[in-house]
């Protein structure tokens, strides 16, 4: 499980969500107490202390088949490293302030390790924060296998009357979501007898958060569901199991009166990821697709590397060649050379061939050779997907944005394994070709309302859960599709307001009604949310 507070789907009336992460902590005990030859200001080198453990790991990397590192130490060497780490690597180290670890537990003493510095619309600089096992870190970004029902939720709202909902399901045997036949758009209703609209018993939220969120396998529960566009509730029987993702789904070609337009459905930059989006544009490509409408809505990142081929795939070798994906720029204590490689600073290309994820190293992609890409957002769009966007723009590639405002992660670091966690902590920024790396506020389609982040051409369009993502009738599909056939028109389906809870409701498809329209929350594990880096 994630090393830190639970991650809560639903919650009890005036109380927020906490979705997917917020931050560190939750690793048990009270404050360690005890001298410690504390002085502020002054850092040892993190080497001092890395590995020397509370409880060291016995065994081998699995990575390496080498032992674990690991030596007896003691829960304050596990602290001065990661006090002397954020010195060494935290992008905005300079505004860490310097406290005596002894006064925390390991996890609080990461929690606050951290800028407290805010955004221009008021959201903290760095919410990004957060560790995981070591184990589970491995296993989940190496072959995509998690414990689960095999679906992601979406909360369209978090307080009564609340509205849960299923964004999209994992296909094949592995996903007992699949095997009752759930699909995007069901409605949640009660699990095990609990009313999850209404209810404000803390014990039941606590029960539902449990049964919505397993961290591993073990007892079935029962849902009571209704599936999109109304109709009877039913309930079935889902127990947690380990479900291999399919990160890359419903590949497709619409025709249409401009040419065929290629659609794929991206959801994470895990390894697995890269064999999908080889046979994704493999297969749109010998189509003779003249367009793409990528949808990333739920994307929260992942691996970087992915996303450098994702966007050489879509741009093509002339437009990319010689040009920068992103280039990383450190702490200002490392203007020259990356700290954590060694190397020389240098922009990361797009990448012409396979990295060796889950395609043989060196093989080279397929493209599309599009100056042109409509890309599907929504607040789930984060970091390496933005990554993406940014990239594309800095080489002159138009970039179409429909949906609603991404989350603004222009920032990323390299997964650093210690006693058995491994730590995220923001260690760089990226910017594109162009220089262009400040969107803390995400990119935002040109006629969004309220606040936005950097505009794009585009249509804010709420979400649509009426109809199966790839479905040319889907509302941000059928958007994107209508400003192509239009020249840049926003028109139908409704758009304008894609953000926020407690907006109007407005008439669906075939006279149904979406209430309200919001822009769902996707809780993801928070590595799924981020721009990694491998050494």
């Amino acid at each position: 499980m994630l090393r830190q507070h639970p991650a809560r789907i639903v919650s009890a009336a005036l109380l927020a969500v906490m979705l997917g992460s917020c931050g560190g902590g939750g690793g048990g005990g009270g404050p360690i107490v005890g001298g410690t030859g504390f002085t502020p200001g002054v850092f040892q080198a993190s080497t001092a202390f890395e590995a020397r453990c509370a409880a060291p790991r016995t065994g081998n990397d699995p990575t390496t088949g080498l032992p674990w590192p690991d030596r007896l130490g003691t829960a304050l060497d596990e602290k001065n490293w990661l006090r002397s780490w954020t010195h060494e690597l935290y992008l905005w180290y300079r505004e860490v302030t310097d406290r005596d670890p002894a006064g925390f537990n390991l996890f609080d003493y990461f929690d606050q390790l951290k800028t407290t510095a805010l955004t221009p619309s008021g959201q903290p600089k760095d919410r990004f924060h957060f560790s995981i096992p070591t184990d589970e870190w491995l296993q989940q970004s190496s072959s995509g296998v998690a414990a689960g029902y095999g679906l992601q939720w979406a909360v369209l709202a978090s307080t009564p009357p609340r509205d849960l909902r299923v964004a999209y399901i994992e296909p094949g045997p592995t996903s007992p979501a699949a095997m009752v036949g759930l699909a995007r758009g069901a409605r949640v209703l009660a699990i095990d007898g609990i009313d999850v609209v209404n209810t404000n018993v803390t014990t039941e939220i606590d029960r539902l958060n449990d049964a919505l969120a397993p961290t591993a396998i073990g007892q079935s529960h029962s849902f009571t569901v209704q599936d999109a566009g109304g109709g009877p509730q039913r309930s079935v029987s889902m127990t947690p199991a380990n479900v291999t993702s399919t990160p890359v789904q419903n590949v497709r070609t619409l025709a249409t009166a401009g040419g065929p337009v290629g659609y794929l459905l991206f959801n994470d930059h895990i390894a697995t990821s890269e064999a999908g989006l080889v046979d994704a544009i493999t297969t749109l490509r010998d189509a003779g697709v003249v367009d793409l409408v990528l949808d990333v809505r739920y994307n929260g990142g992942g691996f970087l590397d992915i996303a450098s081929e994702l966007a050489y795939m879509i741009a093509g070798s002339t437009r990319t060649n010689g040009r920068t994906f992103e280039l990383l720029q450190f702490n200002d204590q490392h203007t020259t050379r990356d700290p954590v490689t060694g190397e020389a600073l240098a922009p990361i290309p797009f990448h012409s061939s396979a990295e060796g994820f889950s395609v043989a190293a060196g093989t080279p992609l397929p493209t599309l050779n599009l100056g042109r890409v409509y890309v599907i957002t929504g607040g789930g769009t984060c970091s390496a997907s933005e990554s993406i966007i940014n990239s594309l723009r800095g080489i002159d590639v138009e970039v179409i944005q429909v949906g609603s405002t991404t989350c603004g992660k222009p920032y990323g670091f390299y997964p650093a394994d210690n006693c058995g966690t491994t730590w995220f902590s923001i260690q760089f920024r990226g910017v594109n070709a162009k220089q262009f790396g400040d969107y803390p506020d995400g990119f935002s389609p040109a006629n969004t309302t309220g606040i936005a982040g950097v505009s794009l051409p585009g249509c804010s369009v709420a979400d649509d859960f009426l109809h199966a993502l790839g479905d040319p009738a889907e509302g941000r599909l059928a958007a994107a599709l209508n400003y192509r056939a239009t020249g840049g028109q926003c028109g139908v389906p409704p758009s304008g307001v894609a953000g926020k809870a407690g907006a109007a409701a407005v008439p669906g498809a075939e006279g149904a009604t979406v209430l309200p329209i919001v822009e769902p929350a996707v809780p993801k594990s928070p590595w799924l949310e981020n721009r990694i880096l491998r050494r």
